[in-house]
């Protein structure tokens, strides 16, 4: 059997949050049919129509509500109307639209863009992206997820409960909100509530995605990690877009590392300083259009007595490199690997297992206090880099860079090759540095060769 868009809103409103609305029969004198109002009994009769949009407007969160039509047989989209403040006008569209012979729906309206998020439940998994409605999993980039991970991980990040309770053989579209909303003001919104029967359906678990760069994409794969069961610093996120929120381990440090999060990696671009700065002028200085950096990590330090980073080469072989102490110089090409003690390189390929057993080929930066591993950053896939070549391909040209030039030179010369040149890295590098990974970002053949000599192709 199936059921008005109406006479749906209202059964799921028996079990679940639904945004406030009241419906209209179509007909010269509309008459109304279904309410759900903060404040009154289900299915409360007004007395007027003026009545009812006027207590919307009272109790909708951005005090306007939008106006739908539809016709029970017909699936097309019909005269919508968005965001009105104005009683008078609500009340003229419902007239007018029900006398065409429409059914209307009036209900609050709900900001997408508020921070939070929309998706669908279905299948075990849970899809969901910020700025959109439920309709985002047509689309790519949303975030996919298990169904308690991705719940695990909303309630973390907007630190209130995610409370859905239907079985996985119902399709469930929902919005989740940071202000309470809808007829049972709470932080969940169901929309559609189908049932599909039993099927099981397989997460992409891939970033960076719509959400994590929401949040930021540092910030997100620190999360993942955690939520993987490894050790990762206790980290607050001091988001644009979300309120601040915390995750993590206490390392046993009373010192502090401040990471600034951009939505995307940006290897080497963005500051990560061991010490606190303040965030503002940070943000300020660095993204001044509020564009590229979602967030700014506070994040306590580890007593470290080896750093380094972890990738998967070409082969599918992990690659470790690290150092003695504190690694940032060694991530920015200023210093080469060293040989690390065999005790060291177990721990970290054991916690690669780990992850790959969970989330595939990963890559991740490390660090060592001398009794187990932390996580400072985590990403996933694997690299093309093998020995003495970062990024295969074949260029008509290949332009010399001296790694001692730098990063910023180096993304420089990478912005402005031409697409059938290629560049050769002078210089001793290490496969896990900065260096490697914005030449495997900027996807041009790469080449590294530690004199200048020739290059073999």
């Amino acid at each position: 059997m199936n059921f008005r868009k109406d006479e749906s809103l209202d059964r799921l409103a028996e079990v679940f949050n639904v945004a406030q609305f009241v419906s209209y029969a179509p007909g010269a004198v509309p008459r109304q049919a279904y309410a759900r109002v903060l404040g009154y009994e289900p299915n409360h009769q007004f007395a007027t129509i003026s009545d009812a949009v006027g207590e919307l407007l009272a109790r909708s969160a951005e005090r306007t509500v939008n106006v739908r039509s539809f016709l029970p047989d017909d699936p097309r989209s019909h005269e919508f109307i968005y965001g009105l403040s104005d009683r008078n006008a609500v009340v003229d569209a419902v007239r007018r639209i029900a006398a065409a012979g429409f059914h209307v729906i009036v209900n609050e309206t709900i900001d997408v863009s508020d921070g939070g998020v929309s998706g669908v439940l279905e299948g075990g998994i849970m899809e969901f992206a910020p700025d959109d409605t439920p309709r985002c999993v047509e689309k790519p980039g949303v975030a996919s997820l298990p169904r308690r991970q991705a719940i695990d991980l909303l309630q973390l990040v907007y630190g209130f409960p995610v409370d859905i309770g239907f079985d996985d053989d119902f399709r469930l579209e929902f919005s989740i909100h940071p202000r309470p909303c809808g007829w049972k003001h709470t932080h969940v919104i169901g929309w559609e509530l189908e049932r599909v029967g039993f099927k099981s359906l397989q997460a992409k678990n891939a970033w960076p995605n719509a959400f994590s760069r929401h949040v930021g994409d540092k910030a997100f794969g620190l999360m993942m990690a955690m939520q993987a069961g490894v050790d990762v610093p206790y980290t607050t996120v001091i988001g644009r877009r979300v309120a601040p929120f915390s995750f993590g381990c206490d390392t046993g440090s009373s010192e502090w590392w401040i990471r600034t999060c951009p939505k995307e990696q940006v290897p080497g671009k963005y500051t990560t300083h061991h010490g606190w700065l303040d965030p503002f002028r940070l943000l300020a200085e660095e993204d001044p259009e509020g564009s590229a950096i979602a967030s700014v990590l506070s994040q306590r330090g580890v007593r470290a007595q080896f750093s380094g980073a972890l990738i998967v080469d070409a082969s599918g072989k992990p690659v470790i490199e690290g150092k003695r102490g504190e690694g940032e110089d060694l991530m920015l090409g200023i210093r080469l690997p060293e040989q690390l003690p065999q005790e060291i390189t177990a721990d970290v390929l054991s916690i690669f297992s780990f992850l790959r057993e969970r989330l595939g080929p990963v890559r991740f930066e490390w660090v060592h206090d001398g009794r187990k591993v932390w996580i400072v950053q985590l990403h996933r896939g694997a690299t093309q880099s093998a020995e003495g070549v970062l990024v295969p391909g074949e260029a008509k040209v290949w332009n010399r860079f001296y790694v001692s030039t730098g990063l910023n030179a180096l993304r420089s010369a990478l912005e402005t090759l031409p697409e059938s040149e290629g560049i050769v890295l002078v210089g001793e590098i290490g496969l896990t540095s900065h260096i490697a990974d914005v030449v495997r970002k900027a996807g041009k053949p790469a080449r590294n060769i530690v004199h200048d000599e020739p290059v073999s192709t």
